[in-house]
């Protein structure tokens, strides 16, 4: 049976975490929507000017390219 889209996504996201944990934050998966994935950047990533940036170049690029059928990661409070 193939793996789910939210099984698949948390595989990616666990790939990613170390790079943030590093930098004093984290990412929690929170729903896959439609083709839009939502995650919660806590820590240092919550509050850090560069969040839009590691979540569009980084989580969204390594997400898309782990799960294609998500085209968008948008970060929720």
């Amino acid at each position: 049976m193939a793996e789910s889209i939210e099984s698949r996504v948390q595989k990616a996201l666990d790939q990613i975490r170390p790079q943030i944990q590093a930098d004093g934050g984290d990412i929690d998966f929170v729903a896959v929507e439609g083709n839009k994935l939502k995650v919660r950047l806590r820590g240092a990533c919550g509050t850090c000017p560069m969040a839009a940036f590691t979540l569009k170049q980084g989580v969204e690029r390594i997400v898309k390219s782990k799960v294609p059928e998500i085209s968008e990661v948008e970060s929720v409070e």
